[in-house]
């Protein structure tokens, strides 16, 4: 089916795809729900359009086009490394503008040169904008999801914090929540007396019988989603993440970080320096960060429109590492995003673990701002 209303730089756009040895490929518009429930974040999934079939599967409009074609490229068996380039509609309530609105962008997978593909992502979605808005300059905020885990899990937190954290990460108001729950001991409260004593005493096998014993009586047993072991170790966990106090020094560490926000071109030297100062080994995020930074110098990318901001993430639980937005000066919208997002594959049935690295442009937000000009 022809789109209509496209931009009238989209033929342009798509030749630079093809110059990018990107193919073009598209998806139906009609998705399975589930991905994107289970998969996407919190952030994508109350703004998806939700339907369903006839047979009763949950279906929804589709919402982005990375899942989608993850999951074409799943289906299809096709080889490593390609690259896919998409041009389409995609369907979601959005705080600005139409919720029915075009995308276009470039999923990157299997290359195994992690550095190269990221600063090839960042490098062709500033080449294209570039392009497309001549004489404006272009602003690139990059932050890395693998640092900051690497730092949460370097202050030897609980694992389950360290998810709660890391789940939050680009979310500032819900990342100083949990940080301020963090400081101050927190307790468990709607537990009948018998749960919380048998919770306290550490007694697993006693827990379970106990709460097995609950859900035959009350009849919950026959369509519990959670059997009795995984209720008692949720509980358990919950006593665990409640008791524990992130100390001041260990506090103090998280926020220095958070603060970080400097020149790219100074980043690697900031993170050494913040490393050493907390008495933290950051390991292989941070040769991979210091590898990207070599990779888009090499690839002739202008690394002084490009800031690392060490808060910064995208709303999409997916990314893995890089993270990045790009704006045009003078403007907030952001005109292009994406990231590395190197466990989806297999979340989606992947039987082997696929690198990838893609980005997309908003298209409504581009036409805007070449109309200012």
């Amino acid at each position: 089916m022809p789109l209509i209303n496209l931009p009238e730089f989209s033929n342009d756009l798509l030749a630079e795809f093809s110059a990018r040895n990107a193919e073009r490929i598209d998806t139906p518009v009609i998705q399975p729900a589930e991905p994107f429930l289970d998969i996407a974040g919190e952030d994508l999934r109350r703004r998806i359009f939700m339907t369903e079939s006839e047979t009763g599967a949950s279906l929804c409009l589709r919402p982005e086009f990375t899942i989608p074609v993850c999951l074409r490229h799943i289906e299809t068996a096709t080889g490593t490394p390609k690259r896919y380039a998409y041009l389409g509609e995609v369907f979601r309530q959005r705080r600005d503008g139409a919720n029915e609105f075009y995308q276009a962008g470039i999923e990157d997978l299997g290359d195994i040169n992690i550095p190269g593909a990221d600063a090839r992502a960042i490098g062709d979605a500033t080449g294209i904008l570039a392009r497309l808005l001549p004489g404006r300059r272009l602003s690139v905020t990059l932050g890395d999801q693998a640092v900051f885990e690497a730092v949460v899990q370097a202050l030897g937190l609980p694992l389950g914090w360290q998810k709660r954290l890391i789940h939050a990460f680009g979310n500032m108001t819900q990342l100083e929540a949990l940080l301020a729950s963090l400081v101050s001991s927190q307790f468990v409260t709607g537990l009948d007396d018998d749960i919380a004593r048998l919770v306290a005493s550490d007694d697993e096998p006693a827990l379970v019988a106990h709460i097995e014993q609950e859900m035959q009586a009350t009849g919950y047993s026959t369509n519990a989603s959670r059997s009795p072991l995984e209720i008692a170790r949720r509980l358990k966990e919950k006593l665990i993440l409640s008791e524990t106090r992130l100390d001041d020094a260990a506090f103090h560490v998280l926020e220095e970080f958070l603060s970080l926000h400097v020149p790219l071109v100074n980043a690697s030297a900031a993170l050494a320096g913040f490393a050493d100062a907390a008495g933290l080994k950051l390991g292989n995020a941070l040769s991979r960060f210091n590898g990207r930074v070599g990779a888009l110098a090499d690839a002739g990318v202008d690394l002084s429109c490009l800031d690392y901001r060490a808060a910064f993430g995208r709303p999409l639980d997916y990314y893995t590492g890089l993270v990045f937005e790009v704006t045009a000066e003078g403007s907030s919208a952001v005109l292009a995003g994406g990231g590395r997002f190197d466990r989806l594959l297999t979340f989606l049935g992947a039987t082997d673990r696929i690198p990838a690295v893609g980005f997309s442009f908003w298209l409504d937000r581009i036409e805007t701002e070449r109309a200012a000009a």
